[in-house]
């Protein structure tokens, strides 16, 4: 049995899941209803900083899959050969969960929804196997569909791992995705209201990135059990303002 107070954080943490929390925020007084000026789309970054290009294409003439198929066929995978990823093969998955269809202003329209199309994830990628592109810690940069080195080090493969608990595939993979969130996005418009929502909204792009696989012979396995600290402290973040929430090891599998 538990005893009460577990039983009292159990309560809470399901609450989450509620939106019973609603009825309760007076939204006239968010940040947006205020007149606070709208948090940038984009993370800023150093324009100094190497970027890549990546490629924009007619996705579907290339990767035309069925969506029946890319569901019937959808399932995790935790081994991974060590064939590379292309290019173009990782700028379709970037365009398919972060890419930008419309951009409006304060608004940018993606491939996957948002509660008020805020977006507050941001696209860290652990690159190891990825023709043309050395390994290390990079960045999606969605208003221009680039890719921002951030850095490299030693042992990135390791330490991914490591981050992860020691789950193998977080750094045998040719490349991992990190979401993390910048939750001022979503509390800007929404307030106490915007948590829940966040963890919605990494969902979304979660499965299109499953589906998304399936077209250029990958996998993935979605990853929320990790280090925190440790990883935001591998990425660099500051854990407050801006920490990891998901992590989607990505690779070619055998057919």
């Amino acid at each position: 049995m538990m005893q009460k107070d577990e039983q009292e954080l159990m309560q809470r943490y399901r609450n989450f899941l509620k939106d019973s929390i609603r009825k309760e925020i007076d939204f006239s007084q968010t940040d947006q209803s205020q007149g606070v000026p709208v948090p940038p789309i984009e993370k800023p970054y150093d324009r100094s900083q190497k970027r890549i290009e990546l490629i924009s294409a007619d996705w579907e003439e290339i990767y035309d899959l069925k969506l029946t198929s890319a569901i019937l066929n959808r399932k995790s995978h935790r081994n991974f050969t060590d064939e590379s990823l292309s290019l173009m093969e990782l700028s379709f998955l970037l365009w398919a969960t972060q890419g930008i269809r419309l951009y409006a202003g304060a608004y940018a329209f993606r491939q996957v929804p948002s509660a008020g199309c805020r977006h507050t994830l941001e696209t860290y990628l652990t690159i190891f196997n990825v023709d043309g592109v050395d390994e290390g810690v990079y960045r999606y940069l969605p208003l221009t569909h680039e890719l921002l080195l951030e850095f490299k080090t030693d042992n990135l493969k390791e330490k991914m791992i490591e981050a992860t608990f020691h789950q193998n595939f977080a750094g045998e993979s040719a490349v991992t995705f990190i979401w993390s969130t910048i939750p001022y996005r979503m509390e800007w418009r929404y307030g106490l209201d915007s948590h829940k929502v966040i963890a919605l909204d990494a969902g979304h792009a979660g499965e299109n990135l499953y589906l998304a696989v399936e077209a250029i012979r990958c996998g993935t396995c979605a990853i929320g059990a990790y280090d925190q600290e440790y990883l935001d402290e591998l990425l660099r973040l500051d854990g407050e303002d801006e920490f990891a929430i998901y992590l989607f090891p990505v690779g070619k599998v055998e057919e």
